[in-house]
């Protein structure tokens, strides 16, 4: 039955779906942090969720019924550089799709170029060690919530601070349960995308 739980928590809450939750999160929860106007931020977000999660997936999925990988769970390291490196391809035409967009709030395109360097820093690492990506995820949720919560007063980050350092720990000990990562693959993963997008998101909103 844990294994189970631990599974659906590692589906749902997998590092494809962090983007959406950053977009939302600086469309919706914090308006001050971009200038786009309401009625195009729900087309925004749902490019984002098509570009950087649906697609993708669907992707992961034909991978996988193709042969190409073993399981959609990617446990071996061989199984994660193809879908990887498919990611990065994604996230990046995006990134430049919404640099093109002059009339856009650069922070949009910004935010996507962070979590995609973020993403291909992963991709590199990859090739030689199996860092958790959905604990790299996790970090940079994290790190997103701590620098929102210093550039803007108007946003109070502690509910949503605290709703993401627990399920971080949900999903980190969900990881470590079906012995997908080792215990420093995880705490790694996660400092790795903390500090990446720490520092990123505190150079984005510095302008």
């Amino acid at each position: 039955m844990l294994r189970y739980i631990a599974l659906f928590i590692s589906v749902v809450f997998q590092p494809l779906l962090i983007p959406t939750l950053v977009f939302g999160l600086i469309l919706y929860l914090v308006p001050e942090a971009s200038s786009i106007p309401l009625e195009i931020k729900s087309t925004i977000l749902l490019l984002v969720v098509l570009s950087t999660l649906a697609i993708p997936m669907i992707t992961i999925f034909g991978l996988r019924l193709s042969g190409t990988i073993k399981s959609i769970h990617m446990v071996e390291i061989k199984d994660r550089v193809i879908p990887f490196v498919i990611t990065c391809i994604y996230f990046l035409m995006t990134t430049y799709f919404l640099h093109e967009k002059v009339e856009i709030d650069p922070v949009l395109w910004q935010v996507l170029a962070l979590i995609s360097l973020t993403i291909v820093g992963l991709t590199v690492v990859t090739f030689f060690w199996k860092m958790s990506a959905h604990m790299t995820g996790m970090g940079g949720l994290v790190a997103i919530v701590i620098v929102l919560g210093i550039k803007f007063a108007t946003f109070m980050p502690l509910y949503p601070l605290l709703g993401a350092l627990v399920l971080s720990g949900i999903v980190g000990t969900s990881r470590l349960y079906l012995n997908a990562h080792k215990p420093l693959e995880t705490y790694i993963g996660f400092f790795y995308g903390f500090v990446c997008c720490f520092v990123g998101f505190l150079y984005i909103y510095s302008w």
